[in-house]
């Protein structure tokens, strides 16, 4: 089990560093000049210079990437040119480990930005992700149990409308109906947890819900239809040959073998919203990492852009390690592989 964990640690360190390599490039490398969005609508071909000096644009970039995974490790300072950074000691702006660059437009570390927006994304992932593994599973458990009855076609039918809702509607129609009309819950505002867990809690409410109806439609479906043909295996039918209880071959007979697929897609979803859910998060105005990628590709702010989008393929291939890993002790045949 630890040779298998670790052959896939080192597989994920290695998607990583071509994951970064290859955003980096795709940024900074295409045409365009970043430096002029930098600079101003007042750009002067002096300014311009030295704007792409203090950012470090004028190097290769090569010498970018260099420095860009330095500054991770190590941290750096801004401007990047040592001449302008004496002659302006004023201007100089430290970026500890992690450093993932510096924002000219917001004037301020890129990742000072993601740690004031990271807690909001997670907190809904998070949220979303309780209410739909609960509903969609015990739902879908609930339609595989009585299959071709009225109960099963209701729960699917049910779940292939939610389905078909985009979330900015859902959103929407929860936004006004659950928290403007009928008052139920307060208008959605988000309160860090250390300040007031409950608030917190009541705050993370509808985004979550708006996200977890959509996800929730899914697993329903998908769970339905492993359960039903885990009942159909030969394990199953000398389970009840033995005389088992149904609660006993459910969960431990067949859910354990309709877990596989279920993890696959629960770590990947999990680890996209946890990027941040830019439609929900700009319905409720909730400022997490994709209200923050939205604003930052208004304004051209390539550097957040890029932490951003490095950021989620982070979450993905960490994702991914965690479910390998899920999978060997779900399944142990897959140690073997």
């Amino acid at each position: 089990m630890f040779a298998y964990i670790v052959r896939r640690l080192a597989i994920g360190v290695v998607m990583l560093i071509v994951m970064s390599i290859v955003t980096f490039l795709l940024f900074f490398a295409a045409p365009g000049d970043p430096a002029k969005f930098a600079c101003g609508k007042s750009c002067t071909p002096e300014l311009h210079a030295q704007t792409m000096k203090s950012l470090g644009y004028d190097k290769p970039i090569t010498t970018q990437y260099v420095k860009f995974v330095k500054g991770v490790f190590a941290g750096r300072s801004f401007p990047d040119d040592p001449a302008i950074a004496a002659a302006n000691p004023a201007l100089v702006s430290k970026c500890p480990a992690p450093c993932l660059g510096y924002s000219p437009y917001e004037h301020e570390n890129v990742t000072d930005i993601i740690k004031a927006a990271i807690p909001i994304s997670i907190s809904i992932a998070l949220m979303a992700f309780v209410m739909w593994m609960v509903g969609g599973v015990l739902f879908g458990v609930a339609a595989a149990l009585r299959a071709g009855t009225v109960i099963d076609r209701g729960i699917v039918g049910f779940s292939l409308v939610l389905y078909a809702f985009p979330t900015f509607f859902t959103g929407l129609l929860l936004y006004y109906f659950v928290s403007i009309k009928w008052q139920i819950l307060p208008i959605p505002a988000y309160t860090p947890l250390a300040q007031d867990p409950f608030q917190w809690f009541v705050g993370l409410l509808l985004p979550g819900l708006t996200l977890a109806v959509f996800y929730m439609a899914a697993y329903v479906r998908i769970t339905r239809a492993y359960v039903l043909e885990a009942f159909g295996e030969d394990y199953v039918r000398t389970a009840r040959a033995k005389g088992l209880p149904q609660r006993k071959i459910v969960f431990k007979h067949a859910m354990r073998a309709a877990l596989t697929p279920l993890v696959t897609m629960s770590g990947l979803d999990l680890a996209g919203l946890m990027g941040g859910a830019i439609i929900t998060e700009n319905v409720f105005n909730y400022p997490g990492l994709g209200y923050t990628a939205v604003k930052a590709v208004q304004n051209m702010d390539l550097p957040v852009t890029v932490a951003i989008v490095l950021l989620l393929s982070a979450f993905v291939i960490i994702a991914n390690i965690l479910v390998d890993v899920a999978y060997a002790y779900i399944d142990p045949r897959v140690r073997l592989d």
